[in-house]
């Protein structure tokens, strides 16, 4: 019989020790496929069977291509043609992430590395294949779990600021109170004088409730949890925003703030959301440690970094960070307050790191502690 599986096994069968092989292939979870310079599967392991939804018998002697979606599976005899002809390579020897497809013509990811050998004058290429399904869920699981951690490090930030936000908000609002009162007190006696003063107690009225409203907008953007989208945001504007954010502590009113920001690393490409609460973060980490300190005084600056990047630091003039936690500030459950439960840096790593960046602490010059982290610059496609 030469059907296109007898001719497979009988090919294998000249390379000797095959059943040992066979043995000891079936015994990896991942899968193995074997093909001939022409294409067509010589083996087919217990770990491809399970993967690929095929039996061994099925497959032998066929084109591997039936295990790919299109285009790959329309353009593999034409790529490893080249190949045979050229040398040169794509996947052979290198490895990479592609689509692979079932039998029940399902798609999934898989790491896909290929071997090429010679077995007595006829090349044979050995392709190692990882499902990454299981992978690629938990690392979606782990991206939800950290917009989860993240969104509930916002919510205790804004919790913890709830007072002095009430604080905040009561005073435009009892100014639109007293000046609506008046108003209406003046429109008892509408002489040209007090027509002029309900116009201008109206105006005042309308400035209060736009101050209350700016600062509820503040909130709501800091709180929001939407989906993570990078845009080119304006550095000045985010600093700017937080600052007024953290001053809404009246704890820290005595506090000296002291922007330098370089004009040329105002556009940044980030989540302006996400970036506001790692500012806010190290803001308010900054203002506690320097509570019992008499010269309150936060400097943040910018500055142009390696690959096209900006950097951005805090220094404050707190108690600074002592040796033994220096190494794992940014560990989770790791804090530099009595009271902390040890999430706010590492969350602000974890921000910054996915926006591509780095951040790290030093002294600072003047005592205190200097934060610095890197964001891409909207000026640059990104670090070589």
């Amino acid at each position: 019989m030469n059907t296109p599986a007898s001719r497979a096994r009988r090919t294998l069968s000249t390379f000797g020790g095959v059943e040992d092989l066979h043995a000891l292939i079936d015994t990896v979870p991942d899968a193995m496929v074997v093909i001939d310079a022409g294409g067509s599967i010589m083996s087919f392991s217990r770990g491809a069977e399970h993967m690929f939804g095929y039996i061994e018998a099925e497959v032998l002697g066929e084109n591997v291509s039936m295990l790919m979606p299109s285009p790959d599976r329309e353009q593999h005899d034409a790529y490893l043609g080249g190949y045979l002809k050229t040398g040169q390579k794509r996947i052979i020897g290198i490895g990479r992430v592609t689509t692979a497809r079932r039998r029940d013509g399902s798609t999934f990811p898989i790491d896909l590395a290929v071997g090429e050998v010679m077995l007595r004058e006829e090349r044979v290429f050995a392709g190692f294949i990882r499902d990454l399904t299981e992978r690629r869920e938990t690392e979606r699981l782990l991206h939800n779990l950290q917009g989860e951690l993240a969104h509930a490090s916002r919510i205790t930030s804004m919790g913890t600021l709830a007072t002095s936000i009430a604080h905040e908000l009561n005073q435009p609002l009892t100014a639109v109170t007293n000046y609506a009162q008046a108003a209406r007190d003046l429109l008892g006696d509408l002489t040209p004088e007090n027509v002029e003063l309900v116009r201008e107690a109206l105006h005042e009225t309308a400035t209060e409730a736009l101050r209350a409203g700016q600062i509820v907008h503040r909130l709501r953007d800091f709180i929001s949890r939407g989906e993570s989208t990078r845009e080119v945001a304006s550095l000045q504007r985010m600093v700017t925003e937080t600052t007024a954010l953290a001053l809404l502590d009246v704890k820290v009113r005595n506090t000296n703030f002291t922007t330098r920001l370089v004009p040329a690393c105002d556009a940044v490409l980030v989540d302006p959301v996400q970036v506001q609460q790692v500012l806010l973060n190290l803001m308010r980490n900054a203002l506690d440690a320097m509570a019992d300190m008499p010269v309150k005084q936060l400097d943040i600056t910018s500055a142009p970094d390696a690959g096209g990047m900006v950097r951005v630091t805090l220094s404050d003039r707190g108690s600074g960070i002592s040796p033994e936690i220096a190494g794992r500030l940014f560990q989770p459950f790791v804090s530099t307050k009595d009271s902390g439960m040890g999430l706010g840096l590492s969350i602000c790593h974890t921000i910054v790191a996915s926006h591509g960046g780095k951040i790290w602490a030093e002294p600072s010059e003047g005592g205190g502690t200097a934060f610095h982290f890197t964001l891409m610059s909207a000026d640059s496609e990104g670090p070589a």
